[in-house]
């Protein structure tokens, strides 16, 4: 195995043209588990560790721009405002060992279902941007996952940021593990309120073989909110809206059984964290006072 080491971006870049099959690592929090369980054996690692704009972060008008290797702990302690689904999702990750070390752009290399950050950035609304020496793209983040451990990549192409939307209402994660820390996701559900966009969006971890948004979930609460007025009165959500969202949420989901849990223990749970994710974020937002009629 041979190693390589780029000084800056661009030699980043050519060192990736010039051999596709090396693997990035920054963190090295899921890479180097596989490779010492002999799960991996790569030709070539790329250590990205010396290039100091991936660590780096800038918070627009509109969006945060998040350094592919900037670790979960940055993230907790300066962008709970901005991205506080994202926050709350840090929280879970691993041990402080592990969150000091580990970054949003290594969850999403690795592209596993069970990544605590996917379903913070799927209700976000996130793009992932990726670089090669052919130039810059940007993927929406629903489109970034392709399969289990499976990504949109191409064989050139590094991660380079993660543009996410600022928040303009409550958002929240919550998770089922076997224990309470240190531990991969059983499922986990996202949700984040966008009064600006009257819109609702969802994720869903380690129910699927991708992480995913519950489309029809969303559909069916934006069309129940507008048509009830909810954003401009803040009234409280009727029990009916929300079961039919946490069974749509639960509908979603296309989870196996595993040693963590079973398929049908995930669709439950997942209806579960729907349903009380929804009654938490909504109740932040009536209790903030900037419902969109007394906005206006």
């Amino acid at each position: 195995m041979d190693f390589l080491r780029p000084a800056g971006w661009e030699e980043a870049l050519a060192a990736k043209a010039e051999h596709p099959t090396a693997v990035p690592i920054a963190g090295g929090t899921d890479v180097m588990v596989e490779i010492n369980f002999d799960h991996r054996r790569p030709e070539y690692l790329m250590d990205l560790g010396r290039i100091g704009e991936l660590s780096e972060w800038t918070v627009g008008d509109e969006h945060v721009r998040l350094g592919a290797s900037v670790p979960y702990t940055r993230i907790m302690e300066n962008l709970r405002t901005e991205l506080p689904g994202l926050a709350l999702a840090s929280h879970t990750v691993g041990s402080p060992q592990i969150r000091n070390r580990g970054s949003v752009g290594g969850n999403l290399g690795a592209a596993s279902p069970a990544g605590d950050a996917h379903p913070a950035l799927l209700a976000a609304g996130a793009e992932v941007e990726v670089e090669s020496v052919r130039g810059v793209r940007r993927i929406p983040v629903e489109e970034f996952y392709t399969g289990v451990k499976r990504n949109a990549l191409a064989p050139d192409e590094l991660i380079r940021s993660v543009l996410i939307k600022k928040a303009s209402g409550p958002q929240q994660f919550s998770k089922v593990g076997t224990r309470n820390a240190m531990v991969i996701a059983v499922c986990a559900f996202g949700i984040a309120l966008h009064p600006d966009t009257r819109t609702v969006k969802t994720g869903i971890g380690s129910a699927a073989p991708t992480p995913l948004r519950a489309r029809a979930a969303e559909d069916f609460l934006n069309a129940a909110l507008e048509e009830g007025g909810f954003w401009e009165n803040g009234k409280v959500i009727t029990p009916s809206v929300a079961k039919q969202f946490a069974d749509l949420a639960s509908g979603a989901c296309n989870p196996i059984d595993d040693v963590r849990g079973t398929a049908k223990y995930r669709r439950h749970a997942v209806g579960i964290m729907a349903r009380r994710t929804l009654g938490w974020t909504w109740e932040q937002y009536r209790a903030s006072g900037t419902t969109l009629e007394g906005a206006a």
